[in-house]
Order: C-alpha cells, then sequence, then structure tokens
C-alpha cells in the first residue's frame, strides 16, 4: 500500500484529495493508499446529505470566521483543526470479500484501526471498542469517527482521530446530532468525546504498520484535485445545497 502526507492551508482542499485518491485508485493509477493530514485551523464539514443548517450552528461559525463545508461521504457533522488528526484510505472492493458490502467493510477496516489504537495505549489498561457503526471509543467516550464512499472498483474510508484537540470548539459550533449511537444516551459533545492524548506521529506509525502502507506515492493526483476543488469544493453552493 502507498501512503502520504497532505499539506494545505485551505480546508476545502483536504476534502478534495479524498475524491482525488479515490479517483486514482478507481481508474487503476494507484493500487491502494493511505494518507494523513491535519488541518492548521479549525473548520467544520457535515456528512454528504445532512442539512447544515440542522447539524451546525452556523451563526457561530460565522462570528468565529470558521468555514463550514460539506465532504463525499455519508456520516455526522464534526469539527476538524489543530490536535485532529484525520486520514484516509481508497481500497479496491476485491482487495478482500468483506468489502464487498457497505457493512461487510466497516467491520473490516474498523478493526484494523481498533487494532493500530490499542497497541498504542495498552499499557494504560485502555480497551478500545468500535461502537455504534464506525466510531472508536475509549469506555463510553468517543475519539474517533469515520465514513465509507464507494464507488464501481474502489471505495474511500475516511476519519477523524481526536488527540489534543479544542474539545469545546465542538459544543461551540455543532447542534446536538439529529442521528446519534445508542451509546452517545443524548449526552452533550463535551461529556460524549475525549481527546486520546497521543502524539499525532505515533498514531500515523501505527496505523502505516497495521496497513503495511510501506511506499510513498510517487506522484500525487494534483490535478485531480484541482479539478475536484474548480468543480465541487470551491463552490460555495456545493456546501450550502442541502
Amino acid at each position: 500500500m502507498h501512503f502520504a502526507s497532505i499539506f494545505e492551508t485551505d480546508p476545502a482542499a483536504f476534502l478534495a484529495w479524498d475524491e482525488a485518491f479515490l479517483d486514482a485508485v478507481e481508474a487503476g493509477e494507484l493500487d491502494s493508499v493511505l494518507w494523513f493530514w491535519e488541518s492548521p485551523s479549525p473548520f467544520v464539514v457535515v456528512g454528504y446529505g445532512q442539512k447544515l443548517e440542522r447539524e451546525v450552528n452556523v451563526a457561530a461559525c460565522a462570528a468565529c470566521s470558521v468555514p463550514a463545508l460539506r465532504r463525499c461521504s455519508g456520516g455526522g457533522a464534526v469539527v476538524q483543526g489543530p490536535g485532529c488528526l484525520s486520514y484516509g484510505v481508497v481500497l479496491r472492493m476485491d482487495a478482500d470479500p468483506a468489502l464487498a458490502t457497505i457493512p461487510g467493510a466497516n467491520s473490516w477496516i474498523m478493526e484494523r484501526l481498533r487494532r493500530a489504537v490499542s497497541g498504542l495505549v495498552r499499557e494504560k489498561g485502555a480497551e478500545i471498542k468500535v461502537r455504534g457503526y464506525t466510531d472508536l471509543a475509549w469506555g463510553e467516550r468517543k475519539f474517533s469517527g469515520n465514513a465509507q464512499r464507494r464507488r464501481r472498483v474502489a471505495l474511500l474510508f475516511h476519519g477523524t482521530f481526536l488527540l489534543n484537540f479544542d474539545l469545546p470548539l465542538i459544543g461551540a459550533l455543532l447542534r446536538p446530532p439529529s442521528a446519534q449511537p445508542d451509546y452517545r444516551q443524548d449526552r452533550e459533545h463535551d461529556a460524549f468525546v475525549m481527546n486520546l492524548s497521543q502524539p499525532s506521529a505515533s498514531l500515523e506509525a501505527a496505523l502505516r504498520t497495521e496497513w503495511r502502507a510501506e511506499i510513498e506515492v510517487p506522484r500525487l493526483p494534483v490535478e485531480r484535485r484541482d479539478a475536484w476543488m474548480r468543480d465541487r469544493y470551491a463552490r460555495p453552493e456545493f456546501h450550502r445545497q442541502r
């Protein structure tokens, strides 16, 4: 598997990279790829089918000059920024029979993420569990959320890890979610999430080891990223469309 680290200053560009890498695997330019990024500034992202105003405190975002954007996958709204490590992995669906279905892919991929994190915190006596469908939690507190998008040949699975994030910012910028897993039990954001308190470099190394991502991407699909920016992510109407 290939790997890459992405450095941007425009939050929308991080979302464009997701589709650029998905395109590259779908087209056979890469077999599979894992990448990492961490935004230097906060921004909000909603799932593709969500209503922005329902999930996000739009007025608070405007007051803080925090962009509110939309990604290509499903799942719930999140706040990203310094101290929140994001990753993406694109796989061919014929790489394993489990990847042929959405539930199968969720289970197959989440177990790999769980193992990677468990290896980092084992000495603390932590039991890391998959909760809901695609959350990782320490006890009853969530520190990672993930989502999936599928094409004909390849699937994108991406998510976030709260490491040393400004947690009160989540409650300030997001409304109570319209859909939530049972284990949340209607808790407010600050009573539901936690920081994993691990260096991003350590988590990246653990994930690369778990995925056997040993070869750096020889050439990033910059043209594909630019096309997605032009056609979708740099267009305000895309982010406001629902």
